[in-house]
């Protein structure tokens, strides 16, 4: 997402061109635009954005995103994740995004129910260092909570156990910058659904296995009163919806 005259266009038309999310060292940007799609409608939404990212690789785009489809919860439901590096990458023009305005209006639009747009940024002392890859799914946990500093504390202290027990931290920290999508979130990658059935221990019983019982039940007493409200699903790989 690059260009003041997409974010003034694109926005209307429920297609925000996004650039791809990377995992750096330095925090970053994120952009995650989720797009319910009315009932019925999921196969023309789709030939939609195929047919729209076609118009904006032959007009040279060279903006990158990757698209998610949610596999819980109610309808067809899609999530266009991005980054940017600065705020100014917002002001920047998108030629080949605006020739392709009209099948937006006329492929995409018509399909989508409502929309809905937050920003985030990413917290890469608590993420791992690894690469999405060739992952496929992600796993995200989102939180509200009600007491930033406790929840921090509480996350900056599993994350540090899990990177001393296993050498990396598990999965991808972000907090809310704008928006309405919860406070924080943890995205965790697995390379396919046979991923998820192997045996794993969870974050508490590697926390306990280098901190001791006592101090484990102390920091989930902290972590259950920090927390209003927590959201879990999984999310799938659109390579076809996508632009890399």
């Amino acid at each position: 997402m690059k260009q003041l005259a997409i974010l003034t266009t694109a926005c209307l038309l429920y297609m925000l061109p996004m650039t791809t999310q990377a995992q750096e060292s330095e925090e970053f940007v994120m952009n995650l635009t989720e797009y319910s799609i009315k009932f019925g409608h999921n196969s023309n939404f789709t030939d939609g954005v195929k047919k729209w990212i076609k118009c904006y690789k032959d007009n040279n785009g060279n903006n990158t995103w990757r698209t998610w489809k949610r596999t819980q919860g109610k309808g067809d439901v899609y999530v266009v994740a991005s980054r940017m590096d600065n705020w100014a990458e917002m002001g920047e023009d998108d030629d080949a995004g605006m020739a392709c305005r009209p099948i937006a209006l006329e492929s995409i639009v018509p399909h989508i129910e409502s929309r809905s747009f937050n920003t985030f940024k990413s917290m890469p002392k608590l993420s791992s260092k690894a690469e999405l890859g060739d992952n496929t799914l992600v796993w995200v946990y989102g939180f509200d909570v009600n007491d930033r500093k406790a929840f921090n504390e509480v996350i900056n202290e599993v994350s540090s156990a899990l990177d001393k027990k296993e050498g990396d931290k598990r999965g991808y920290w972000y907090r809310s910058l704008a928006g309405d999508g919860g406070d924080y979130f943890v995205s965790t990658p697995y390379k396919d659904f046979a991923e998820l059935d192997k045996d794993e221990d969870s974050v508490w019983e590697v926390y306990e296995s280098v901190h001791g019982k006592s101090k484990t039940e102390n920091i989930r007493a902290k972590f259950n009163t920090s927390v209003d409200h927590v959201t879990s699903f999984i999310y799938t790989l659109q390579a076809e919806l996508s632009m890399n």
